[in-house]
């Protein structure tokens, strides 16, 4: 079977690894794992598989035939669609037995109807726009819609949340402000809010550094693929808290080659050699998520040492400049441009760095993009095991 140069490279021991110091960190509150964007680029089947076999009580989508997918997988923990609803979807969230997240009293009459048609109830979450300013209910509409769905037959309310906008700043007070926006309606709202209804707001910003946010469930992502949601500016933990990276990124050299002083790299040129200089050539560009932003820029490793990436990245081609390398250096050999390789690693952080994004977009980008091979190293299983 022919398969790509390029292949990503899934350790469900890191994730294993993750989701226990995510569950520590929670404490006495329910861990739901964030697992839309198909993981985030790390496969949303086999992270379910992986966090549904370490006590995962709920799974994050982000639209419903996410949702679907888990449950023809055959997942029965609750599953969020967490973007919102229309009326279209209506029939497949009951259907699936979905969980919907219910963002203004607009959805709300159909719903109830077509709760009705089916002959269920549904357990509804209420997402309330605290500080975000992205999507929800304004915390003055909150007590209106929770009276609205107590007046509908066929849904109830089983939850509340929102969703922190800057707890991957620990110098801010926002996280704290929107905490208090968020439990002070609640307050106010009393019994109108039951006692069996879940309040979650921590995601993994909250998790990690905020203990007060946890309250009866926590909704981790980003921590669970090994990556802090505040970047490189985390202090490192020592011991089994330190999060591990569950994504590693590796390409193969088609070609060695030598080209003369003056010479022109790639499309516009954008660099010109200096000296006679040795290149390998690499089967990746921007078709496998390995941005144009990363030219001139990057760095990758070969046989452990770290090699700058020259010349504009383009489709499908990559040139690294090896001319300090030994001769030991050739055709066919591996290139890890995530991950560790020796005694180097290039770090998602890192990678976002010269992308100038975040860790959570390169994961998407690498992992969605290219062929995922699972690794478990606690059964000594190497990536061809695992297609």
């Amino acid at each position: 079977m022919s398969v790509s140069l390029n292949r990503i490279e899934v350790s469900k021991s890191a994730l294993r690894h993750n989701f226990r110091v995510c569950r520590e960190k929670a404490g006495t509150s329910a861990v739901m794992p964030m697992i839309k964007a198909d993981g985030y680029g790390h496969g949303m089947i086999e992270c379910a598989t992986v966090f549904s076999e370490e006590g995962a009580a709920a799974f994050g989508v982000a639209e419903a035939v996410e949702g679907v997918a888990l449950r023809e997988a055959g997942f029965e923990q609750p599953i969020f669609v967490i973007v919102g609803i229309l009326p279209e979807t209506i029939s497949t969230l009951i259907e699936h037995k979905l969980t919907p997240v219910v963002v203004d009293g607009e959805i709300l009459p159909e719903l109830s109807k077509c709760a009705l048609k089916n002959r269920c109830d549904i357990g509804l979450h209420v997402k309330m726009d605290a500080g975000m300013g992205r999507q929800g209910c304004l915390p003055e509409d909150l007590p209106f819609l929770v009276k609205q769905i107590k007046e509908l037959p066929a849904v109830h309310l089983a939850g509340i949340m929102a969703h922190f906008p800057m707890a991957d700043d620990l110098g801010s007070t926002n996280t704290m402000e929107v905490l208090k926006r968020f439990t002070s309606v609640l307050d106010k709202m009393g019994k109108q809010v039951p006692d069996s209804c879940i309040l979650h707001i921590a995601n993994s910003g909250g998790l990690f550094h905020f203990d007060a946010t946890c309250l009866n469930m926590v909704r981790p992502g980003i921590s669970l693929y090994g990556c802090y949601p505040e970047g490189s500016q985390h202090e490192f933990v020592e011991g089994d808290k330190q999060l591990e990276p569950v994504m590693r990124f590796v390409t193969k050299i088609i070609q060695v080659r030598t080209v003369p002083s003056g010479t022109g790299l790639g499309y516009g040129q954008t660099f010109i050699t200096e000296r006679a200089t040795k290149l390998a050539v690499l089967p990746v560009g921007y078709e496998d998520g390995y941005l144009r932003s990363l030219s001139n820029r990057a760095e990758v490793l070969i046989h452990g040492r770290r090699f700058p990436v020259v010349g504009r990245v383009s489709m499908n081609l990559t040139l690294v400049d090896i001319t300090d390398c030994d001769d030991s250096v050739k055709q066919g050999d591996d290139v890890v441009l995530l991950g560790k390789q020796g005694g180097g690693e290039i770090t998602a952080d890192e990678i976002a760095g010269w992308m100038d994004t975040i860790s959570y977009e390169v994961l998407c980008l690498f992992g969605n993009l290219n062929t995922r091979y699972y690794i478990d190293e606690s059964k000594n299983l190497s990536p061809e095991d695992h297609p």
